[in-house]
């Protein structure tokens, strides 16, 4: 049964006025049912219907003033009198607080039922339908979410959140042991003849450069002969003899697959692929190199420049959402959302990982929440607590003194027809 409607209340547009709105209905209401009962304590005589309207009304006083009175009570102290038990929410702020973050963490913030609530869940399918096909209609969610991603990284700045991926990008590769990698790389290149056209462009460039730098080799060879030798012209012969000898050897290693020092090479490639996986001092060489690289002002520049390349992608996508998703990455991500769709072990993986993460995150972060709660709310003072919680309830809290003045009177009006009847 609608109350309101039989009082024409009903029209009232409690969005309009708020919570304020509400209590002026809620007090002319009341006003109303006293200047009502004046009216009819005048015209009322023996048995007439001013008698049923000035019961109706009396117990509508009664009921509406209880229920301000109540509801005044919650918030504030009725009238600035200082009654027990009033201003409960004011008076009790910190036990409310630290009510509400217990209830939190009781019934919420626990591993069990995050990891109950998280297996029904599907976090790949939904996010597989997103990618595949975004709803119609989420533009504005698409535009503020990119708008709070932009924020974001803008907000965190250059030097903090590039600081932050250089350093994990740097320490990544200095966790990352390379010389077993490098080995396991070339062992690979071996077994599968990969490695040979390495080696016919070593020999082509040993050529290249023996054609190069003859005359080195020729200076290099008169230098160190002896005066006879210049003098008799045997110093140029053995110049020749040595440029022709060698240049005959990377011609036949070249034109020869089965060539003697070919084949020295491949053993030379393989030891040291063996070496790279099993030899520490080697290893530790290969990682002090490493080391040495990452170290280096060119490297650290290359990887601000990788960082600086990304972040400006990001803030790209961010700040244009249609244009990224129209390109081939969004070409990439709808191939994604299929794929998260149509493979049962990949939604299972996904979900799996979300829910150990979700999992995670409340058993680590949980208390840490419940602080915040509770602490959140007891730095508030009296007046926003209230303010607050008023503009929450307080308009239901009026419907309740609307309510309670009809109701009220309703009653007042049964007991004065079962007095008229006895």
């Amino acid at each position: 049964m609608n109350f309101l409607a039989l009082t024409g209340l009903d029209r009232f547009n409690p969005a309009q006025g708020g919570v304020r709105g509400m209590r002026i209905a809620a007090t002319g209401l009341l006003v109303l049912m006293a200047a009502t009962y004046a009216l009819a304590r005048q015209l009322e005589q023996g048995g007439n219907a001013w008698g049923f309207v000035r019961a109706f009304c009396e117990a509508a006083m009664v009921g509406g003033l209880a229920d301000w009175f109540a509801v005044t009570a919650l918030f504030r102290r009725p009238l600035g009198l200082p009654i027990p038990h009033t201003a409960i929410i004011p008076r009790n702020k910190d036990r409310i607080g630290g009510s509400l973050a217990l209830f939190l963490r009781d019934n919420f913030l626990i591993p069990v039922v995050v990891a109950r609530r998280m297996r029904r869940i599907d976090v790949a399918g939904a996010a597989g339908r997103f990618l595949a096909q975004p709803p119609a209609g989420q533009g504005r969610l698409r535009e503020g979410a990119s708008r709070l991603a932009a924020s974001v990284i803008e907000a965190l700045g250059d030097e903090r959140l590039g600081g932050m991926v250089k350093g994990a990008i740097a320490t990544r590769l200095r966790a990352l042991e390379v010389s077993p990698l490098l080995g396991q790389a070339l062992a690979a290149a071996i077994d599968e003849d990969r490695h040979l056209p390495i080696l016919d462009g070593l020999i082509g460039w040993a050529s290249r450069t023996l054609a190069q730098n003859e005359h080195l080799i020729r200076e290099m060879v008169h230098e160190r002969a002896g005066a006879i030798m210049r003098w008799t012209g045997l110093d140029e012969r053995l110049a020749n003899a040595i440029v022709d000898g060698l240049d005959k050897l990377l011609a036949e290693m070249a034109s020869d697959p089965a060539h003697p020092l070919r084949a020295r090479a491949e053993e030379g490639l393989a030891k040291l692929a063996a070496d790279l996986q099993a030899d520490p001092e080697l290893r530790a060489r290969i990682e002090r190199m490493k080391d040495g690289i990452i170290a280096n002002p060119a490297v650290v520049r290359w990887i601000d420049g990788l960082w600086q390349a990304a972040r400006a992608g990001l803030l790209r996508a961010a700040r244009d959402p249609q244009a990224a998703m129209a390109g081939r990455f969004g070409e990439a991500l709808r191939q994604l959302g299929g794929t998260l769709q149509h493979d049962p072990a990949l939604g299972r993986t996904i979900n799996r990982f979300a829910r150990r993460a979700t999992v995670g995150m409340v058993a680590s972060y949980g208390d840490g929440i419940v602080r915040l709660v509770s602490d959140t709310i007891r730095g508030w003072d009296a007046a926003t607590v209230t303010g607050r919680l008023e503009a929450a309830v307080g308009r239901d809290l009026q419907y309740i003194r609307i309510n309670g003045t009809v109701v009220g009177g309703l009653v007042g009006l049964g007991i004065h027809m079962a007095d008229m009847l006895a």
